[in-house]
This record gives C-alpha cells, sequence and structure tokens, in this order.
C-alpha cells in the first residue's frame, strides 16, 4: 500500500518581518532633557575640578622653581623670604594626625547613635534626638572653633594629665603640662563638628535594611544585637564607609575652627599633647593675608597638595566600597 504523503498544495508564502522599530521613539522627552542635564553637569563638574586643578599647578610652578629647601620634606615656612625657603612636612603631618583622631573617636559613636536612633529608641525620643543632630550640622565650624577656645581647651587638662599618668611611657601621650593647645585637642573638636554628618548618613543607611532581612533573623531566634550584628551591620557596611569618608573630607579641609584652638607654632612634636603644629587649612587661612605675592603662590601650592590628598582620599573611598559591595545587602 502507498502511503506517500506527498501532495500538490504549495507552501506558505513567508511571513514578512516586522520592521524594526525606532528605539529612541520609546525615549519620552522628560527622560531626553534629564539625561541631557544630568551628562551636562557631569561634564561641567569635571571641567571647573580639571580648571582648579590647573589654576592651582600654575600658581604653585612659579614658586617651586624658586624654593631652596624642599617642598615635601621642609620643616620651615619662610615662603616671604628672598630666597623662599619652605615645605610641607608639618602641615602634612598635621592634617593627617588630626583627622585620623577625629575618624577614631567620632565613628563608633556616631554608629552607636545611629543604632540607637533606628533600632533602641522609641518613636517619640528618636525623632526629636535626630532634629537636633541635624541642627548641630548646620552649626558653623567658627562657633565650634570658639566652643573650643573657651570651653574645651580649659577643661582638657584632666583627661591630659590622665593620658600621661597611664600612657605617658609611649611618648606620644607625654605631658609636660603645658597649655592643650594640641594636634589631640584639634582631633577632639574635629570628631565633635564631624560626629552629625556621620551620624545622620549611618542613620538613613540603616533605615534602608529591608524589613524582610530583619524579620527573618528574628525569625530564627535572634536577638536584637543579633539582628544588628548579622543584617543591619553588612547592610550598611558601604553607607557607613561613606559616611565616614565624608567626614574625613570635612575634617582634612577645617579651618576655623583649627586655627582658634591650635597653637601657632609650626613644627611637629613626638607627644600629640604638646602645643603647635600645623595643617593645611589653617595654614592657608592664619598666612594668607600677610603674604606677599610669592607667599600667596607657596599656600596655594600647599592647597594643591590638600586638594591631591582629597581626591586620594576619595578615590580610596570609592575603591572601598566598590570591593565590599557584593558582601553588602545593598544588591538584594
Amino acid at each position: 500500500m502507498d502511503i506517500s504523503t506527498k501532495t500538490d498544495t504549495p507552501p506558505p508564502p513567508p511571513v514578512p518581518l516586522a520592521a524594526p522599530t525606532k528605539k529612541s521613539s520609546s525615549v519620552r522627552p522628560g527622560d531626553r532633557i534629564f539625561l541631557a542635564l544630568s551628562r551636562g553637569s557631569g561634564i561641567l563638574l569635571l571641567l571647573i575640578m580639571a580648571a582648579i586643578a590647573g589654576f592651582l599647578a600654575y600658581r604653585a610652578s612659579l614658586v617651586l622653581s624658586k624654593n631652596e629647601g624642599n617642598f615635601f620634606t621642609t620643616f620651615e615656612w619662610n615662603a616671604t623670604a628672598s630666597p623662599p625657603d619652605f615645605g610641607i612636612a608639618v602641615l602634612v603631618f598635621g592634617t593627617v594626625v588630626s583627622s585620623i583622631i577625629a575618624l577614631a573617636l567620632a565613628v563608633p559613636v556616631a554608629i552607636g547613635i545611629a543604632l540607637f536612633l533606628t533600632h533602641y529608641a522609641p518613636r517619640k525620643l528618636s525623632g526629636p534626638i535626630g532634629y537636633v543632630i541635624d541642627l548641630l550640622a548646620a552649626v558653623p565650624s567658627i562657633v565650634y572653633g570658639l566652643w573650643g577656645f573657651i570651653v574645651l581647651v580649659p577643661n582638657l587638662n584632666g583627661l591630659f594629665g590622665w593620658l600621661d599618668k597611664y600612657l605617658g611611657w609611649t611618648a606620644i601621650f607625654a605631658w609636660d603640662e603645658k597649655a592643650p593647645n594640641a594636634l589631640f585637642t584639634v582631633g577632639i573638636l574635629l570628631a565633635i563638628m564631624i560626629l552629625p554628618i556621620v551620624t545622620n548618613v549611618s542613620r538613613e543607611v540603616f533605615r534602608q535594611v529591608p524589613q524582610a532581612h530583619e524579620e527573618a533573623a528574628l525569625a530564627l531566634g535572634a536577638t536584637r544585637w543579633e539582628v544588628i550584628r548579622m543584617s543591619v551591620l553588612p547592610f550598611g557596611r558601604s553607607g557607613i564607609i561613606s559616611a565616614a569618608m565624608l567626614g574625613l573630607g570635612r575634617a582634612l579641609g577645617e579651618t576655623m575652627a583649627v586655627a582658634t584652638v591650635l597653637s601657632p607654632e609650626f613644627v611637629i612634636n613626638a607627644s600629640l599633647l604638646d602645643p603647635g603644629g600645623g595643617t593645611f587649612a589653617q595654614n592657608i587661612a592664619a598666612k594668607f593675608n600677610e603674604a606677599n605675592e610669592q607667599g600667596r603662590d607657596a599656600l596655594i601650592a600647599s592647597g594643591l597638595v590638600l586638594f591631591v590628598i582629597t581626591l586620594l582620599v576619595n578615590g580610596a573611598a570609592r575603591a572601598i566600597i566598590a570591593r565590599r559591595k557584593e558582601y553588602s545587602g545593598a544588591n538584594a
């Protein structure tokens, strides 16, 4: 029996492909305008940064070629002399040390306050406390400086004496009972200044923790501290680093408060409790008005170094955040 299924029916004609739709037609005009404004703002910001760097580099080159000393290792600042002899060793030491002290004191306290406001304090109490912290972040630096000079400095003798008694053998905390206008005092004052900023950012980060993470931990029998340790802190790790770097940026560039508290001696002391030292911003503010054109160029050269340090700190913070992003809950 022939079981062939061959027929005379012609095959169906090919279906014409639909014309590709233009991708641009799906973008609404508002999105295009927003994209253009965002891109333009980013390009404008880069141009401004490049212009600032170019201006600082040009003015710095005018005086660095005349400098008799080594710009990075000289412990003197005679920029108005002829020929000039100046260096930034004291400024680098003072800026870095005072900022590290401020971060070491402020960040743990800020994280504790943020956790208390978001996970322990009742809502009636957390609201007013958070409002007060927001106000403290807006207080001008000169107010902090005056408070530090009038209130903080005269009351640090007890703390300095205690540090000298128990940690004076390290030489870092040796104190010879001079006036406490030292880098450690500056670090304490900077810690108080950056505390509201770090606290506010950390508090907002902790509020973004998914409720499901905390509820899942509680369902497994975890205590409140275990919930914070296993869910809240890992999720907010990148935000905490960002908050710390934001506070560090303010500490590096603080001017008036440091100039009000720190003793104007251009020296490096082995003890953090001895008066004297300097920071980039404080040195520029203290000497800019009395300097001639050559001295101002030298101060601008020091400002260029501060500019580079700030860029390096921000770059390091971005690298740390990018490396730890996969371990946080931000991608969940």
